[in-house]
This record gives structure tokens, sequence and C-alpha cells, in this order.
């Protein structure tokens, strides 16, 4: 009777624990690529109140103010307006956040035609 006793109590605690969500909020050192060519990029997270807030500096130092910053589960989406030349190319982000580290996609719409890149990050330890 102890024995089974242990064990409903054990499950039951068990029933109520729950892995917390990735913490998503630091700096991410990125990179992808876009045709042949490595590209790397630095991703900030930060709380702003209780929402999340950041930017993406690309290695042209050009920073791009993210939008729309949200986390479900483990899964960190965003938006960002890369500027070349005379275009504004919008970004969709989409990763999966595992401690230290995420991996996901990009994708934009560069002259109608659409166009995904795959994209890891590494955060910097503080």
């Amino acid at each position: 009777m102890k024995t089974t006793l242990t064990a409903v109590l054990v499950l039951g605690l068990c029933g109520f624990a729950r892995a917390a969500d990735p913490d998503p909020v630091g700096t991410w050192k990125c990179e992808y690529s876009i045709g042949d060519q490595k590209r790397e990029s630095t991703l900030v997270i930060k709380k702003d109140g209780d929402k999340l807030a950041g930017t993406m500096t690309y290695q042209d130092k050009q920073e791009a103010k993210l939008t729309d910053v949200t986390l479900k589960g483990s899964e960190l989406t965003f938006g960002a307006v890369r500027e070349l030349m005379d275009m504004k190319i919008a970004i969709k982000y989409k990763f999966k956040v595992d401690g230290d580290k995420l991996e996901g996609k990009g994708e934009a719409e560069v002259n109608s035609e659409k166009r995904e890149f795959e994209i890891t990050g590494t955060r910097e330890k503080k």
C-alpha cells in the first residue's frame, strides 16, 4: 500500500512538472548562406517590459529593428526590414530555440520571387 501511494504521488507531481520555456534573451551570432555566399549577422533579443524586442545587425553593420517578436513554446518568430541600396526587403524569421542554440529559416520576397534560407545561431556567453 505504501509503495502504491508513493508511486501515485510521484506520478501526480511529475504531471505538474513542466520544462520551462526557453529564454531567447541575449546576443546571438548567426550564420547563413545566400546562394554560395556565407553570411553572418548578430541578433539581439531583450525584454521590453513583458514583451520581447531586439535588433538584427547584418555583416555590413546595418541594423534593423525587429517587429512582432513572439515566443510560443520553443518557437521564436519576428520580422525585420533589410535595406540594400534602394530596396527594402521584408524578412520573416522563424527559429527553434534550444538552450544556447537556435536554428530556423528566413523568408523574403525579392523581385516577386520568394526566397528562403537556413540560419543557425549560437548565444554569446556573458
